[in-house]
Parts: C-alpha cells; structure tokens; sequence
C-alpha cells in the first residue's frame, strides 16, 4: 500500500510539471518587428543574382480600401485621425470616357484641408481627367490613393486645346504628401510617340518636399513617367513602370535639382533611360531595381549649352539590367562646367547589355558638336562587382573623356563582363582616364591612365 502511495505521488508531480512547463511556453511574449528608424536610407548585403533581393520596407501610411459608399466627411472606422475623400462623392464617374477633372480637383481641394486625409479613386472605375496641378500648401500627412485606374485623354485629338502638352498630372508645392494606390495609371502615349512635336510628360512632382510614391502600376507616357525638380527628400518604393522598347523619351523616373532620394524595389521597362539623373541632384539612393529593355541607368545629360551641372553622392546597387541599349551611363556635353563626383555602381548584374559601362563626355544629338575647351569634371566613381553579359555589338567598358579636363579617381573592382553570344571580348576604350584596377577586370582594362593629370585647367570652373 506504501509503495503505491508513493507511485500515485510521483505520479501527481510529474503532470503538475508537465502543465507548469506548457504553460511556460505559451506565456512568452512575441518579439517586436523591427522599424527602420531612417526609412530613407536602407542597405543590406547582396550577391548578384537575375532577381534583385528587395531592400526592407520603410512604413508607410495606412491603406485605405476602396468603398464609394462611405461618405467622404466622415473619419475611417479603423482611425481616429483618417478622413477619406472619395471621388466618387464629389461626382465622379469613372467609366472612362465622362471628363472627371472637377470631381479630382473638388476632392483634393476639400482634403487638402484636413491633416492626414485621403483622396481615393475606388478600385473597379477608370477615371479621364484632363492636365490638372494639385497645388499646396496642404496640410501634412495628405495620400491621394489611387486603386482604380487614372488616364488622361486619348491622344492629341482628344486633348483640350487650352491644357498644356507639356505635362499632364503636376504636384507642386506640396510637404509630406503620399501617391500610392494598388491601381495603375494609363499615360496612353501611343497616339503621341510618332509626332514630331514633343509629347507631355506623365507625373511631375515640383518643389515639393518629403514625398513618397509607392505600389503603382505607371505606364505608356508619352514621355517621361515620373519627374521630378526642385524637391528634397523622395522615397519611390515598389513601382512598376512600363512602355514599349521603341516609345521615344519615355524615361521611367527622372530627378534634377533634387535631394534626398531613395529609389527601392522597382521594375522599369521602357523606350529610354530607366533612370536618370540631372543636374543639381545630390544623396541619391538606388537600390533592388530591375531594369530593361531601357537605355539603363544614366547621370546626365549634363552641361548642355555650356552649361553649370553638379551632381554628387550617387549610389547604385544590387540593380539587374538586361537586354538595354546601356547599362550604367555618365554623359556629358562638351563646354559645360560643374562635377559629377561621389559615384557608386556596386553589386549589378547585366544581361545582353551593349555599352555596359559608360563614360562619355563627347555627348551630341547631331554630328555638328565642336570639341569645347571646358567640360563638366568627373571624379571619384567606383564600379565595384559588375557582372554579366554584354552585346559584342559595342565595347562593354567604354570611357571617353574630355580633352582639356581628365576624369579622375575612377575604381575597377571585380568588374567581369563576358559575350553574350560568340567568343569575342572587345578591348576596353578609354581616352584622358585616370584611375586603379583594384582586381583583374575582364576584360582587362589596361588603358586607364595611372595617377593624376598634372594640372585641371581653370579649377574655379569645377568646384561645386
């Protein structure tokens, strides 16, 4: 009878435990997700690979889901602190031909006033509005969210006489405002792609600050996608840009005179430049893009007109390039003044990319350009684990730089670019280069000049 008592007591014990144990585990409070603090400047290791890894995404403002039912006035059941102004309140139609221009206007107007406020285009419409500006100043916080679609007029004949062709959708003089939406916006550039004239641009954002673009679908512009001049501080995450190999000018994002850039997890498929940059451009972002078909990603063209152009801190990485006309491009007009210098190209991945590393300081339209004692003055720039394959059309290094001002300071590393059909490996170009191969780059670009040139003439003319 002892022993058994015993048992029994041990017994008891053992499932006591055994529930204190359980209940342990279910009692451990879950971890945090991570916030990045800088949502603005983001990095992380990568190898190349033909899938770019996605950078972390930054937070942004909350989604609203599509419903024309609610009334606009009145706050979202899930904030305190959301108004939502619903186009379709304000007398939109959204059947694609009916002109929706007033009711877009009304409702930014209306939203403009109150803090953290939305415009939303529903989901299941398509909304024509004609060349409109949404102007501030606003109050913070304000998201036009655009889950339907949103196109202009189809083509010139369809276009009012009295609108601009020079843009269609212009933000302008606007603080902490969001374009985001899960919707597409439709440029309708193929009637305009054939003129001679020069089409509009489709989204241009002007002296504006603290902007984000985020999870549209933009495509077919009749020329630029996005612009963007006079701004500072820019996040453009999860885009996707698209218009045909052929459609003349249509570069995907376009930045000048503007600060404080970052451009994330991107796909951009177009008629020119994926990306480009002009001048007066400094601390910009790029990371986790595809890109092509394109003309690749480009910094310039710069000094036109013997012009001043600066731009500096750039830097590019963890990019997929494929099937472009170029891969990454710094151009510049002969007779320009200003710097290009900061420049980082590193961890991109080519596919059948002609001119895949570029430097041309002899940038022309037209076969009449004369060779210009001054130049814009390229230094500091590092291409630094490029890879992959080039069209044996072109030379796949190329550097040609100017005759009076040398480019300097320019860094190979691990830069290895094969044919992509046959057996041929162009020599590399390069004219007045100075720079180091820090690795053996294939090909061997044995023609950079070692050191620096003896003398910059007229210094003051490079400075920025």
């Amino acid at each position: 009878m002892m022993k058994l008592l015993h048992l029994t007591l041990f017994l008891l014990i053992a499932i006591e435990n055994a529930a204190n144990a359980n209940g342990a585990r279910h009692h451990h409070s879950p971890k945090k997700p991570k916030t990045h603090k800088n949502p603005r400047k983001l990095s992380h290791a990568y190898a190349p690979s033909p899938t770019p890894t996605p950078t972390p995404t930054p937070t942004y403002p909350p989604s609203i889901p599509s419903d024309p039912s609610r009334d606009p006035t009145q706050p979202d059941d899930n904030t305190n602190t959301t108004c939502i102004f619903d186009v379709t309140e304000f007398g939109a139609v959204g059947d694609g031909s009916n002109d929706d221009t007033a009711a877009f206007r009304s409702a930014w107007k209306a939203a403009c006033q109150v803090e953290n406020s939305v415009v939303l285009a529903p989901s299941g419409l398509v909304f024509m509005i004609t060349s409109t500006i949404f102007s501030g100043p606003c109050q913070p916080g304000l998201v036009l969210q655009v889950d339907g679609v949103l196109m202009p007029p189809d083509g010139p004949d369809c276009w009012p006489e009295s609108d601009s062709h020079q843009q269609w959708l212009v933000f302008y003089r606007l603080d902490d405002m969001t374009l985001t939406g899960t919707g597409t916006i439709e440029g309708n550039g193929q009637k305009w792609w054939d003129l001679p004239c020069k089409p509009h641009k489709l989204i241009r954002f002007f002296m504006s600050n603290n902007l984000v673009v985020t999870g549209l679908r933009i495509q077919n512009s009749p020329k630029f996608h996005m612009k963007f001049d006079g701004c500072e501080g820019v996040l453009i995450d999860k885009l996707s840009i698209s218009s045909p190999k052929l459609s003349p000018n249509t570069d995907g994002i376009h930045i000048e005179d503007t600060k404080s850039v970052g451009i994330y997890n991107s796909v951009i498929a177009n008629g020119d430049d994926c990306i480009s940059i002009g001048q007066g451009c400094s601390d910009v972002d790029i990371e986790a893009v595809t890109c092509g078909p394109s003309h690749g990603i480009s910094i310039g063209s710069l000094g036109v007109h013997n012009s001043r152009a600066c731009v500096s801190n750039i830097t590019v990485r963890n990019a997929f390039i494929k099937e472009s006309d170029n891969g990454l491009r710094i151009k510049t007009w002969q007779g320009g003044t200003g710097s290009v210098s900061g420049i980082s190209f590193e961890n991109i991945q080519m596919e059948n990319v002609r001119n895949c590393v570029i430097i041309d300081q002899y940038y022309c339209l037209t076969k009449a350009c004369r060779n210009e004692t001054s130049a814009v003055y390229l230094s500091d720039v590092t291409f630094r684990n490029v890879k992959g394959t080039y069209d044996v059309r072109s030379p796949p290094i190329h550097f040609a730089c100017s005759d009076s001002v040398a480019c300097t300071n320019i860094t190979m590393s691990e830069v290895e670019l094969l044919p992509y059909e046959g057996v041929l490996v162009d020599d590399p170009f390069c004219w007045n280069a100075y720079g180091v191969q820090e690795t053996l780059t294939i090909p061997p670009i044995d023609c950079l000049l070692d050191g620096m040139p003896q003398s910059l003439t007229e210094n003051s003319l490079y400075g920025c």
